[in-house]
């Protein structure tokens, strides 16, 4: 069975588009991969976190995966911080890695813009541990979307690299794992941009926690157009937030965006945004009552952490230790 290594940060609240892009799919894949699910802490922190939030919405995040089906019995969930095999790695791939390597990476270049300076370096070594967070696992596949796809080429230089220097065949060969695709969920405010947990606005999002009320006023304020609805995709190319919303009630009911545009046709969004939130209240109100409800019982949320934290490090510890070894480390006590 190959060992899938997912992990989101734990800032935030996560939301419908995490939900559709990547927590529904790992609940399908616990049937039939052993699952390492991690709430990213270290990554969380190479940009400034307030300590108490950090703590707080780790908690919350947790609750929401499980609420959401990840099975903590089954499958390895915990917090990355827990377990030191992942900085102890990723310090000897930051050895390994390139400057060069780095300084390709788009998604640094993105998220530093004109501030490159004044970012930590943190963020600028964050693909390096993120190789490590997969490679001290030995897991060979990572569900992965189009912005971390070079990270996973860059986790394969490291891997290829660190074989070769010391003659080993130690790290095996990442393969991306290809999701069924779902709709790119897009902000309620604006259908240029996506859906983002650290947007200033809740309104943009629905957040996992929403209750039903909460959710169906977040859809009837979502930006729309006067225009009424289509009867094919074509005409929602340039009506963004037409065809997010077209797309989100795709998605969260199992449908394409031809079959939701022929049900919809002609419809204003008045309509059209009732049942979208009829819709998204069945799916996302009972998961919000989960989280709610675990959330209640923290120190029960912490034990499920600290015991997968145990198991993680069952497998991380004696792959790391060996990689430890083999570049001339004595060995620990």
């Amino acid at each position: 069975m190959a060992r899938i290594f997912s992990g989101i940060q734990p800032t935030g609240i996560a939301h419908l588009g995490n939900y559709l892009g990547a927590i529904q799919n790992w609940v399908k894949l616990q049937a039939q991969h052993e699952c390492v699910f991690c709430l990213v802490d270290l990554h969380a922190i190479t940009v400034a976190q307030d300590p108490a939030a950090l703590r707080a919405q780790t908690l919350q995040n947790a609750a929401i995966l499980i609420a959401c089906g990840i099975n903590p019995e089954t499958q390895i969930l915990f917090h990355q911080s827990a377990v030191p095999a992942h900085a102890r790695l990723a310090w000897i791939f930051n050895c390994v890695a390139r400057v060069g390597w780095l300084n390709r990476m788009t998604q640094f270049k993105d998220k530093a813009g004109k501030d490159r300076e004044a970012v930590s370096t943190g963020l600028y070594v964050y693909p390096n541990l993120m190789a490590a967070d997969i490679h001290a696992y030995h897991a060979t596949l990572v569900p992965v979307g189009d912005d971390q796809r070079q990270h996973l080429e860059l986790a394969n230089d490291i891997a290829e690299k660190f074989n070769h220097d010391y003659a080993v065949s130690f790290f095996p060969r990442i393969e991306p794992l290809i999701l069924a695709e779902t709709a790119r969920v897009m902000s309620l405010r604006d259908g240029t941009k996506k859906m983002s947990k650290s947007d200033p606005s809740a309104q943009s999002r629905i957040e996992l926690t929403d209750d039903a009320d909460t959710i169906a006023l977040k859809i009837r304020r979502a930006k729309t157009d006067a225009e009424p609805l289509p009867d094919h995709v074509a005409a929602l190319q340039a009506r963004p937030e037409a065809a997010n919303l077209v797309g989100m009630y795709a998605a969260i009911t199992g449908q394409t965006m031809p079959a939701v545009l022929q049900q919809f046709a002609g419809a204003g969004f008045g309509p059209f945004k009732e049942k979208l939130a009829e819709a998204l209240i069945a799916h996302i109100a009972p998961i919000s009552k989960a989280t709610h409800e675990l959330l209640a019982e923290p120190v029960y949320l912490e034990s499920i952490l600290q015991a997968g934290a145990r198991r993680a490090a069952a497998i991380a510890n004696p792959i790391v230790d060996e990689a430890e070894r083999i570049v001339g480390f004595l060995a620990r006590a």
